[in-house]
């Protein structure tokens, strides 16, 4: 198996994009750093532990809880710790989206994730990831210096290319399509609302809410008059279960999905992220609030409820079609 390096990351050169034919290494930061080729051992993780992270023992293996796609275990070691997570089902480009996405993150210096190191398959089917642990104190902490490291990380990350994200990834297990575009709107409207909606008629047979929802993302402009859209760099799940803090108090987050879009959409799991008034007066402090914030709030939450909508069924379908029907009113299409 031919391995190459992004950064301080290694990935299989083999591994598919979820929905491209071919992946893409965007990178590429060792350009004149040869391939290393590596046999296939029975246990890929403990090989790499015990070679590229240095360890010369591995004093024990814990299984960590909170997760419902992968299975997450921590690798206590003479050199350390490491996260692994690992998926029997599914290749490894899930974990490879999710690697570079950590890695665009870690590299802008701001809030705290967890380094990726390794990303490969496993000699029985799935995939694995390893990555730092971080030792966590409480769930909840400064909801000021979160929305500051939050605002400073989309503040110093942008892309030239415009919205999207160098390959793609998946949303929980969703794929999620980054095609790169110039328009925000049109990105929006098609690889969010549009695939979505796409994928509910397609699962549930459900043409009202496909039909409502492309009159919808047909009309979305005058939603954003008069507003500055950068590609920022998000981290495009940011609900309660994927931010912590560390030992330290300081901000982490997690399991991203990331892609580079208006910075707005990162707020669309709010509903279930627990932002107070200190988070959002301390994002807007680096990232100043623009005309409208209020109006499009619901329509980033929109993408989110699809989604549940597909992942998890019709309990979500409400407050999906009752967003879309009140915008639907609002613009008066």
């Amino acid at each position: 198996m031919a391995v190459t390096h992004l950064g301080s990351i290694s990935f299989s050169s083999s591994m598919p994009s979820i929905s491209s034919p071919s992946l893409k290494h965007p990178f590429n930061l060792n350009k004149n750093k040869p391939l290393i080729v590596a046999a296939m051992s029975d246990d890929p993780v403990r090989e790499w532990i015990l070679s590229e992270g240095k360890a010369t023992q591995i004093k024990g293996i814990s299984p960590i809880g909170g997760g419902c796609i992968n299975r997450a275990t921590c690798y206590d070691t003479d050199a350390g710790s490491f996260f692994v997570k690992t998926n029997r089902s599914i290749g490894p480009s899930m974990f490879e989206g999710e690697a570079l996405g950590l890695n665009a993150m870690y590299e802008t210096g701001s809030i705290r994730v967890p380094k990726p190191y390794k990303v490969g398959s496993l000699p029985t089917g799935g995939s694995y990831i390893i990555m730092e642990f971080i030792e966590f104190g409480a769930s909840r902490g400064n909801q000021s210096a979160l929305g500051r490291k939050l605002a400073e990380m989309h503040k110093a990350a942008k892309s030239e290319k415009g919205f999207g994200f160098h390959v793609d990834n998946t949303i929980g297990s969703t794929p999620q399509i980054n095609t790169w575009m110039s328009d925000w709107v049109e990105f929006f409207a098609e690889h969010r609302l549009g695939y979505q909606l796409k994928m509910a008629r397609e699962q549930y047979g459900d043409p009202t809410i496909y039909e409502r929802g492309q009159r919808l993302a047909r009309n979305l402009g005058p939603l954003f008059k008069n507003v500055v859209i950068e590609p920022c760099l998000l981290h495009g799940d940011l609900w309660s279960g994927n931010m912590t803090y560390d030992k330290n108090g300081e901000p982490v987050i997690l399991d991203p999905a990331c892609y580079y879009g208006h910075n707005e959409a990162e707020f669309g799991m709010s509903w279930c992220a627990g932002f107070g008034g200190d988070f959002y007066k301390a994002y807007f402090e680096v990232m100043p609030e623009q005309p409208g914030f209020e109006e499009r709030r619901d329509l980033y939450m929109l993408y989110h409820y699809l989604n549940h909508y597909n992942l998890f069924g019709s309990g979500y379908r409400s407050s999906a079609m009752s967003i879309i029907d009140d915008y639907l009113r609002m613009l008066n299409v």
